[in-house]
């Protein structure tokens, strides 16, 4: 090569990782800047919030956080919230693991349009289906309560959950099942015993992205839940809203603090989270 070529190919290699950089930079500071601002406009008045919407808070406010902390309603709906949230992650994993080893690893007639027709799921929000899901609801006797949320998340939840598991189990060496099987292991033990531990990493990801899409679920919890006692974290905001006015200042300390929980479950899991949406092979 060169001594030309070379200086080019630096340059083009120096350019490209410098875009790089500036696109991170970019979607970063896109991402955490709003962060900044609701968690700093929690310190702040109403009124300072208008007239000092970007700055830093002329005096720190902490009666905002303060009473948010000390209020029994808020306690109660981050129980709710955790409650709906696990429930709906166990629901999601369990429901998704098994389909999805079936079409992954077992062949059967229909088998393509079986999982087609449960890859029609993501076609359709849930909000495309409030409609008839409310009434569904209602014929249940399950509006107004937890169990009217946890069940139609799951539901909604178990086709792309299917899809991720699906290309992890598809990934796993054919060899690993028929040595299990000439050791005497059944399908069902393969399944529990072999497949499950290899797959952490991917129901890790399943269960981690449930968790957080339950969790900031508002629209689905606001159709079904009309006691106040039942009400989930993005529904409390509403309580901070008054016929004329909203307390700004109060619903961004709210949601800064309801965002605390899902930072932390992200932050634990995102090796698992990475590990989970990009494993392609098992490696002996």
């Amino acid at each position: 090569m060169s001594a030309v070529s070379r200086v080019s190919y630096r340059t083009s290699k120096l350019i490209s990782q410098t875009l790089k950089y500036v696109i991170a930079i970019t979607a970063s500071a896109i991402i955490i800047i709003p962060l900044i601002m609701a968690v700093l406009g929690g310190f702040k008045t109403n009124s300072d919030l208008q007239t000092n919407s970007y700055g830093l808070p002329t005096t720190f406010n902490f009666t905002n956080y303060t009473s948010i902390l000390a209020s029994s309603s808020f306690w109660q709906q981050l129980v709710n919230s955790t409650v709906i949230m696990f429930a709906t992650s166990v629901g999601v994993v369990i429901l998704s693991a098994m389909p999805a080893f079936v079409f992954a690893r077992m062949s059967f007639r229909g088998r393509g349009l079986v999982f087609n027709y449960f890859t029609l799921g993501l076609l359709f929000p849930i909000t495309v289906a409030m409609l008839p899901l409310y009434i569904t609801l209602r014929d249940m006797q399950l509006i107004d309560s937890l169990w009217g949320i946890i069940i139609p998340q799951v539901a909604f939840g178990v086709p792309g959950s299917i899809l991720i598991l699906r290309n992890f189990f598809t990934a796993i060496p054919k060899e690993l099942e028929e040595a299990a099987a000439l050791d005497g292991c059944a399908t069902v033990g393969f399944f529990w015993r072999i497949l499950i531990p290899l797959a952490r990493p991917s129901l890790a990801a399943v269960a981690v992205l449930t968790l957080v899409a339950s969790w900031n679920a508002f629209f689905l919890p606001l159709l079904v839940l009309n006691n106040n006692a039942l009400w989930t974290l993005p529904l409390g905001i509403m309580q901070y809203q008054g016929q004329f006015a909203q307390d700004w200042s109060k619903i961004l300390a709210f949601v800064s603090l309801a965002l605390i929980p899902t930072i932390i479950l992200y932050l634990l899991a995102e090796k698992q989270i990475v590990a989970g949406l990009t494993a392609g092979a098992v490696k002996g």
